[in-house]
């Protein structure tokens, strides 16, 4: 079996937020500040340069132990070697996707709404992609959003983990902790910051002192007999 990623904070790339500086160096910044997982994605790559951009994040990360994930392109993931693939609802099918690239490669699948969230009960994908949970700017076809409940609902009916993504920063990271998401995507929060590598840190204080105030509360209710208020608890599809 294999091990079960990290993915407590988890940065999309876009180099367009970037402030003119190689995403290479934000992505690096970013691990040392704690980044657990990443995706390339960028939209408006040629695929020669797709590639090449993959392999100088595949040699970074891959020496520190973080995944690479690329968006959408499985062409590409194959190519460089990346730990896998994020797919949205338009893209390639997930059965499709795994025959590709193999039992032990990431896969991941966006989720916009409940209806989705329970027609991926059945897929073997790796993490759910569930958002925007907030209004973002940065992805322009981005569905309604969520919201706090409308990802506590997919919560309750997923067994998958579950990365929160959409307008998210240290001003809801909690939030979505709370809400039941297993780890924050960001994109502009990181990608945007003046200093990449504190901005990450400061995420992960967050985001780890609310997943140990979540478990201490489930631990609680184990020993008292009761119920958790909160499916799908970090490990619990690892």
């Amino acid at each position: 079996m294999k091990q079960p990623p990290d993915w407590r904070l988890y940065l999309v790339t876009d180099r367009g937020l970037a402030r003119g500086r190689a995403i290479a160096g934000v992505v690096e910044a970013a691990v040392r500040g704690g980044a657990t997982a990443v995706q390339l994605r960028e939209k408006n790559c040629e695929t020669r340069e797709f590639v090449e951009l993959g392999r100088e994040l595949k040699k970074l990360l891959g020496a520190r132990g973080v995944p690479l994930i690329i968006n959408d392109r499985v062409d590409v993931a194959i190519e460089i070697g990346a730990d896998g693939v994020h797919i949205g609802q338009q893209d390639m099918e997930y059965e499709r996707a795994r025959k590709v690239l193999g039992p032990e490669a990431i896969i991941g699948l966006s989720i916009e709404t409940i209806e989705q969230a329970r027609a991926s009960a059945r897929l073997g994908v790796d993490y759910l992609g569930v958002g925007p949970v907030f209004a973002t700017a940065t992805k322009l076809d981005a569905a309604r959003p969520l919201g706090v409940a409308g990802l506590a609902e997919i919560r309750a009916i997923s067994r998958h983990a579950i990365v929160a993504i959409g307008g998210m920063g240290l001003e809801n990271a909690r939030q979505a902790i709370e809400a039941g998401a297993d780890g924050v995507a960001v994109v502009s929060a990181i990608c945007a910051a003046e200093d990449p590598e504190r901005m990450a840190r400061e995420l992960r204080l967050v985001i780890d002192g609310a997943l140990s105030i979540r478990l201490r509360e489930q631990r609680t209710v184990e020993i008292g007999g009761g119920q958790p208020g909160l499916a799908g608890a970090p490990g619990d599809d690892q």
